[in-house]
């Protein structure tokens, strides 16, 4: 009994020690998309910022595929000692799992631990300047005058954008239909262009575009409207729309089990690296929120994220693929 004893306290304290003596080799952060992007952007601010911090270099590795999804999976795999993490995002964390469930193969609430919420950003509902439409209220008018006639372009079936337009098309009792793209940039194109009609997009790949004329912007999915445009208006300032409040997210993760201590450090660099000079005008550029959270806030926003967009995605019939 005494050697038990002895075991368990030299083990408990060999686990201390490791976690103190962390971190003493090189921190991958998986992004689970291209070079690029609004998710790599941000991921890059904060490693150059956490290397500094941490006095340990810290590695961006892109592994594109499956909408996020393969990027998460390896994260998911990966030995639970703070040395992988993942810059993750909603689309494959929080609402994969009900419209990809084949090549799903992770529940992000039990195989990862939450670090803490890096940023959010509203969306926006966009346009085709040839549109007989100049607000909302004359887009809803025009939508249900021609049911199913009117088209939207998002970045893919079960991403965040396309739970938002359905969450807007629900609320606003209008009829449009989905044109998934693969990308962003294409989609920016075909609306300048007149070949799709409507289209919703994180705002900081959008707002350019709309400051340009060269497309129409009917509004912000955030409650509130956006320092950098405030001549948009929230979609909430909308009858149809009133409470209406959805935003894009990246939050930082490691595997689960990872240790306690480890989880903290790292949410204590994270929270540092958002609040410092050389990250937090860079993002709020870019029309994105600052998160701040402990991992206790961000795992129950997490909880109540993933009922929300399964509420969306069962009423919108979205079908796994």
């Amino acid at each position: 009994m005494t050697r038990l004893f002895f075991a368990i306290v030299l083990f408990s304290a060999s686990l201390g020690a490791g976690a103190q003596a962390w971190p003493a080799k090189p921190i991958t952060m998986v992004v689970p998309y291209p070079p690029g992007g609004n998710v790599d952007f941000g991921a890059r601010l904060l490693a150059a910022k956490m290397r500094e911090s941490l006095n340990q270099s810290v590695v961006v590795e892109n592994v594109p595929g499956a909408g996020g999804v393969v990027g998460v999976a390896k994260v998911v795999a990966a030995a639970p000692d703070g040395y992988t993490i993942l810059m993750g995002a909603d689309s494959p964390i929080s609402i994969a799992r009900f419209v990809t469930l084949s090549i799903v193969n992770y529940d992000s609430l039990r195989d990862l631990a939450p670090i803490g919420l890096v940023n959010a950003a509203p969306m926006m509902l966009l346009a085709r300047p040839g549109l007989p439409a100049n607000n909302f209220a004359e887009l809803v008018k025009l939508a249900r005058a021609q049911p199913g006639k009117l088209n939207y372009a998002t970045s893919g079936v079960g991403t965040v954008l396309h739970l938002a337009m359905e969450r807007i098309k629900q609320q606003a009792g209008i009829d449009v239909l989905h044109v998934p793209y693969k990308g962003g940039a294409q989609i920016v194109t075909d609306l300048i262009g007149n070949q799709v009609d409507l289209a919703i997009l994180v705002s900081v790949s959008a707002i350019p575009q709309v400051k340009a004329g060269k497309i129409k912007a009917f509004g912000v999915t955030s409650a509130r409207r956006l320092s950098q445009a405030p001549e948009i208006p929230a979609l909430a300032e909308s009858p149809e729309l009133k409470g209406f409040d959805m935003v894009a997210w990246t939050g930082l993760f490691a595997p689960v089990q990872t240790p306690a201590p480890i989880v903290e450090r790292l949410n204590r660099e994270l929270n540092a690296a958002l609040a410092s000079a050389e990250v937090r005008p860079k993002m709020e550029e870019q029309g994105a929120v600052i998160g701040r959270s402990s991992p206790a806030q961000f795992a129950a926003f997490l909880r109540q994220e993933q009922a929300d967009f399964e509420r969306i995605v069962r009423a919108s019939n979205i079908q796994p693929e």
